[in-house]
């Protein structure tokens, strides 16, 4: 019998390979969004899965258990506690829309500065006054047309949600054996780049960091900022609004639609002062924090493009949903990080030829 060929030889295990890691992608598809939320998680807050380690010694498991009791409480009770604001807010809704539909308030002066928009607003007005269940029969048609539309938003918000109990899970896993898949990880990459892996992992984990920080914090920052401005402004449950406002501040220029909306209701009800300081609040201060901070954050790590990051959230969210909000950023990231190394080491290697 002939002797397998050298090319034979290093083919075929290869080919192997690849289909085996084709079948592992298949099987792993549908689970790729809690990987990517539980990886996002376990980046972040790291640092306090190191500390509980250090405190519980040697029992990785404890100390695994412990901290995702505690990244399960710090994101869940944020998340009931919002669903219950919002059940306050809607059963508070709809008794002031009927008072609303039933005694319009009366169209503000200074809108005659505007003769189309005023003539606008007064018929509408005449409208409501002149048959106000006519527009509550057109809403609750448009409500029943729309039912479907809400019970596919229930149902997305049913799985997202077991997608993020299924993320916690996977989580544990990363608490405990995150050290060791790290190290593997850079044991295989040596075997294939060399010495060059280190700087590699060591320049992409410090972008990652410095993307999802920059992210985060940057939100935390904002939303906090536009909460004391609604509650000065006097808007019911300023709480609820800022943390809104930190869920559309992940989103670069998403925070105008917050506290624009706020205050062009606040402009609705007259009170004209309130929406004035709102508005320049946001657009001075909670906008212009996120132009300050989240390239401070980031660029105290790696000098990333802003345009790179506006790329990668964008692009991630159309490619992997709400969680490429830091998948996207973090890829063009981590590609850009090892580029600049691997532009650095051909330079070394020029130096050194010269």
């Amino acid at each position: 019998m002939p002797a397998p060929s050298p090319i034979s030889r290093r083919l075929v295990p290869w080919l192997a390979l690849t289909g085996l890691t084709l079948l592992a992608f298949l099987v792993v598809t549908p689970f790729l969004s809690p990987l990517a939320w539980a990886g996002v998680l376990a980046y972040a807050s790291w640092p306090v899965a190191a500390w509980m380690r250090a405190k519980c010694g040697r029992h990785d498991t404890l100390a695994a258990s412990l901290t995702t009791a505690l990244m399960a409480l710090t994101i869940f009770v944020p998340l009931f506690w919002l669903a219950w604001m919002a059940q306050q807010e809607v059963s508070r809704i709809y008794p002031a829309l009927q008072a609303f539909v039933a005694d319009p308030p009366p169209v503000p002066e200074w809108l005659r500065r505007i003769p189309w928009l005023w003539d606008w607003v007064t018929q509408k007005r005449e409208m409501l006054l002149a048959d106000p269940q006519s527009v509550i029969a057109a809403g609750k048609l448009w409500l029943k047309a729309h039912s479907g539309e809400a019970a596919a938003l229930v149902g997305g918000l049913g799985k997202n949600l077991s997608k993020l109990v299924l993320a916690i899970l996977i989580l544990f896993f990363f608490y405990r054996d995150g050290a060791r898949i790290i190290l593997e990880l850079r044991h295989v990459l040596e075997r294939f780049l060399g010495p060059r892996a280190h700087g590699y992992l060591v320049a992409a984990g410090a972008t990652s960091r410095a993307v999802v920080y920059g992210v985060m914090l940057t939100a935390l920052v904002q939303g906090s900022l536009a909460g004391a401005g609604y509650w000065v402004a006097g808007l019911d449950s300023p709480v609820t609004l800022g943390a809104l406002t930190v869920l559309f501040a992940l989103i670069p220029f998403g925070t105008p639609l917050l506290w624009g909306g706020a205050g062009a209701w606040l402009l609705s009800q007259g009170q004209i002062g309130a929406a004035l300081g709102l508005w320049f609040w946001g657009a001075a201060v909670v906008s212009q924090a996120d132009n300050l901070l989240r390239p401070l954050f980031i660029s105290s790590v790696s000098a990333i493009p802003f345009l790179l990051v506006l790329f990668g959230i964008f692009g991630g969210i159309l490619a992997f949903g709400l969680v490429g909000l830091f998948v996207g950023p973090i890829v063009l990231a981590v590609a850009w990080a090892v580029w600049r190394e691997w532009a650095a080491h051909l330079d070394e290697i020029d130096i050194a030829g010269d």
